[in-house]
């Protein structure tokens, strides 16, 4: 019964004829069974969400789920609220409007001089409303529009900025912002009655503010946005004693500039620092008297181009032109603040400002470079014996032991590129070639590994799987293609998507930017799992078969023993490139510090697991010290007896 009741109440919200016209929904109705629409179940929903067709849950508008899904039954999901003052949504409000953000929801408002026409303050959409100015005339407005459409030809004019000579461009640039900004104040105080103008377009935005009552408010600050930009300058600065007329305040913001007049123009720039422009480039004049000297300081506020920098470094700067030419300069202006999204600046004058970002390099350390070169030295010692060991030793050669050759070798060959070119970062393309090798051995090293593991594991299904060999054999010939192609793969891959990203301005090696380090990352991460796998399976099927107690034990033990030696190799070169990871924030120093110990301490340690504790190395060491003494013994036998020969005559002195 209840299930027809839901389904005729289905029906009803379908098709009022289908409920009237079905005989058993009639029935039902007359009975009273179907008198209220069956109640769903509905999960729990969290706050700012509800319940749909009773079986799921949905954001209200305005949020969305921390999930990112639509509709979800998790009772602990969160909706957040959405911020759509941020792009794309702030350009619902149009250019003489700004947003709001509020829980839930957003509105916009006319910014200072503008109103809507039907009288509201609060809108939502600026294709219904549009902003406009309190006077009747937009003239001014208009020809605020040409400047800036003329300025877009202007940059846009390849032939204008390909001239080849730096200082040229630095002349035009200098005299293109000394004309927009004269044309922008001549047009601002034209229209008196309009106090706030704002005009923008795809290359810059420009925001005009007119006094007329000669600052009567004490200590009165204007606030000029533009874009994600901003300025705060005291009234007095912008009047500078004019009482005859009005005073105009422009505030600019050029939205590519900065791609012309980059950080190449910045003549303080140490040649070992990389800095970037991270900011768009502002202008900002004051008229009619065009005085740079200011009688307070003028703030403004910068918008990082790229957010969350890595750098710590960050200065402000602005253009100063002299006869020699035009160029980024710090005379003047400073830094007050900075976060993750923003830089804030003070100016003692006004002129075209920008904020330039360098990398931070900190001074070598004593201590730890110390550590890496008699740690490096020891470690190169320690693999040359040992991949002589596997070469020479006759009884311990086998495809294990060629692992271990492999390698040793491919360890050596990094750990002896590292400690003498890793700083030759001189010649690009030499730091570049010099990135790219150790970018190879370093992932042959840890494919090699991988290798042993595998080895390792088809070893131990040997002992539970009859006739295994071809597995083995297979092995053999895929070794040297697998060993050394794969790296080959990744690096050549890695080569050909960014090239410009291997070199760094301190050290030949992977830059951070883009996630480039994860070329060499991600394959690490991924064999040390592998492996890692590879092992507890070759012991879990070890401790199957030492329970059996077969004649197999020493074989078992032999490989078990093996296991546990490429386990502990696998953590003392795998940890130190996680360590390697972590070497950001207050913890910086100390992950160095290890990071250096356990990368000097590889080839030591290979030399003593695979060497020192092998019972057929020790007694081949023997036999070759015994071999050495006897070479030795009779080379000194030898020696005396050709001193004194029978032959020989004793002299007579006279």
């Amino acid at each position: 019964m209840a299930d027809d009741s839901i389904r005729c109440w289905e029906g009803l919200e379908k098709n009022k004829e289908y409920f009237i016209g079905h005989r058993l929904c009639f029935l039902l109705s007359l009975s009273g069974a179907i008198t209220q629409k069956p109640k769903a179940t509905c999960p729990p929903c969290p706050p700012n969400a509800s319940c749909v067709n009773g079986t799921y849950c949905t954001c209200d508008p305005g949020y969305v789920s921390e999930s990112g899904q639509k509709f979800f039954t998790f009772p602990l999901e969160i909706c957040t609220d959405i911020n759509e003052c941020k792009p794309p949504f702030s350009i619902y409000c149009g250019p003489n409007g700004e947003c709001q953000n509020v829980e839930g929801s957003f509105y916009c408002r006319c910014v200072p001089g503008y109103k809507l026409l039907s009288g509201d303050v609060e809108f939502k959409s600026s294709s219904e409303n549009t902003c406009q100015n309190v006077t009747p005339s937009n003239k001014g407005k208009k020809e605020l529009q040409q400047i800036v459409d003329q300025f877009e030809m202007l940059l846009t004019n390849k032939t204008l900025w390909e001239m080849g000579k730096k200082q040229e461009v630095s002349s035009t640039a200098t005299s293109i912002l000394q004309n927009m900004e004269s044309n922008i104040l001549a047009t601002a105080l034209k229209a008196p009655g309009q106090k706030v103008q704002k005009v923008q377009n795809s290359t810059m935005a420009i925001e005009t503010r007119v006094v007329t009552d000669n600052c009567s408010e004490e200590k009165k600050t204007f606030h000029l946005h533009t874009q994600m930009n901003s300025m705060d300058i005291h009234c007095n600065d912008i009047v500078q004693g004019n009482i005859q007329g009005p005073s105009a305040v422009a505030f600019v913001s050029y939205s590519s500039l900065g791609n012309i007049i980059n950080a190449s123009f910045f003549e303080e720039m140490d040649e070992k620092d990389r800095i970037y422009l991270n900011s768009q480039v502002v202008s900002a004049a004051v008229g009619p008297k065009r005085n740079v000297s200011l009688s307070n300081f003028v703030t403004l506020s910068f918008q990082h181009v790229k957010m969350n920098p890595r750098n710590k470094k960050s200065f402000c700067v602005y253009w100063k032109s002299t006869e020699q030419g035009s160029h980024w300069s710090r005379d003047g202006c400073f830094m007050i603040h900075m976060n993750k999204s923003h830089t804030i600046c003070n100016s003692s004058h006004l002129s075209s400002f920008a904020v330039l970002m360098a990398f931070t390099y900190q001074e070598d350390d004593s201590v730890l470079t110390t550590i890496t070169y008699v740690g490096l030295s020891l470690s190169l010692l320690c693999l040359l014996l040992a991949a002589l060991t596997f070469l020479l030793c006759k009884p311990i050669q086998n495809t294990s032991t060629s692992l271990h050759l492999q390698l040793s070798i491919c360890l050596f060959l990094a750990h002896l590129l590292f400690l003498t070119a890793i700083d030759q970062t001189e010649s690009k393309v030499l730091c570049a070639i010099i990135a790219g090798a150790l970018h190879y051995l370093y992932l042959a090293s840890f494919t090699w590994m991988l290798l042993e593991g595998l080895h390792l594991f088809l070893t131990a299904r040997n002992l539970t799987v009859v006739n295994y060999s071809n597995m083995n054999r297979l092995m053999k010939w895929l070794m040297f293609p697998v060993g050394y192609g794969i790296p080959a793969v990744i690096v050549a891959v890695s080569v050909a998507s960014r090239p410009h990203l291997y070199g760094t301005p301190d050290r030949c090696w992977l830059h951070l930017d883009q996630g480039f380090i994860w070329g060499f990352l991600g394959p690490v991460c991924a064999i040390f799992c592998v492996n890692l796998v590879f092992f507890l399976s070759v012991l879990w099927i070890l401790k199957r078969k030492l329970s059996s107690l077969n004649s197999e034990v020493s074989t078992i033990q032999n490989t078990r023993m093996l296991t546990l030696k490429a386990t502990a190799q696998l953590f003392i070169l795998g940890c130190t490139w996680c360590l390697g990871i972590f070497q950001v924030g207050p913890a910086a120093q100390v992950m160095a510090y290890f990071f250096t110990i356990i990368n000097s301490l590889q080839g030591f340690f290979i030399f003593l697991v695979y060497c020192l504790l092998s019972q057929q190395v020790q007694k081949q060491y023997h036999k070759w010290f015994r071999e050495i003494m006897k070479l030795k013994s009779e080379s000194e036998t030898h020696t005396l007896s050709s001193k004194v020969s029978p032959d020989s005559k004793p002299t007579e002195d006279k």
